[in-house]
């Protein structure tokens, strides 16, 4: 199996984070998808960043006219969701993970990914569990993930938890046994984050479905490099 090269919010080792310019230049570089984060606003705008305040400002407590006169380090216009599928197009997959979403601005995140250029492409995944169990309600058939940053002791529980069919795992809680066992459940792995190249091909070697990377040129080269027999 060919893990997925998943560019860490775009090709962030050579663009900005979460800009347009990121997600632009991720696919020229080897990634077969783009993770990005996502916030709303007050009145509902869905906006990627990472943090939850742009240049001071909650992002949460804002709307999407004030963010709209903020730019980016990069001069660029802070991205919505809209824009940032529209800027990534129809060949990558996207993994939005949601960072904060008012259960109001659900439906308005699945329209946007249902509009599209790659619909059947589009995956979420957070933290939060309750959040992932929403979605599996609203859209049964939507791919969903979990994100754990510890130890996951009981892979089953998590997943079942949060109604999800592939787990995020952080690289240094992850092991070959964690590997085995959620694939043994019928579901998906995914680590992050992979930036040395050495970090990159253990984990290639160990069977993960996925690579999550501010490198996705890396990932590229040591995915697609032969194997020993």
């Amino acid at each position: 199996m060919v893990p997925l090269v998943i560019a860490h919010r775009g090709a962030s080792s050579v663009e900005l984070e979460n800009s347009l310019a990121a997600f632009r230049a991720a696919g020229p570089l080897g990634a077969d998808g783009i993770e990005l984060d996502v916030h709303n606003t007050l009145d509902g705008e869905l906006i990627i960043h990472h943090d939850p305040s742009v240049l001071g400002l909650p992002i949460a407590q804002a709307r999407a006219g004030d963010l709209a006169m903020l730019h980016l380090a990069n001069g660029e216009p802070i991205p919505t969701l809209a824009q940032a599928l529209d800027a990534i197009g129809p060949r990558l997959k996207v993994f939005v993970e949601i960072k904060v979403l008012d259960p109001r601005w659900d439906d308005r995140l699945l329209e946007t990914l249902d509009r599209g250029p790659n619909p059947k492409g589009y995956a979420i995944h957070s933290f939060a569990f309750h959040v992932v169990r929403r979605f599996a309600e609203k859209r049964p058939d939507l791919p969903r993930g979990v994100l754990s940053d510890v130890e996951t002791r009981n892979p089953r529980r998590t997943l079942e938890d949060a109604r999800a069919q592939t787990l995020w795992q952080e690289r240094k809680m992850l092991d070959e046994n964690l590997v085995r066992t959620v694939h043994d459940l019928g579901a998906q792995i995914i680590a992050w984050t992979l930036d040395s190249p050495s970090d990159i091909e253990r984990f290639v070697r160990m069977g993960v479905d996925g690579i999550c990377t501010n490198h996705p040129e890396r990932g590229r080269r040591i995915v697609d490099a032969p194997r020993a027999a």
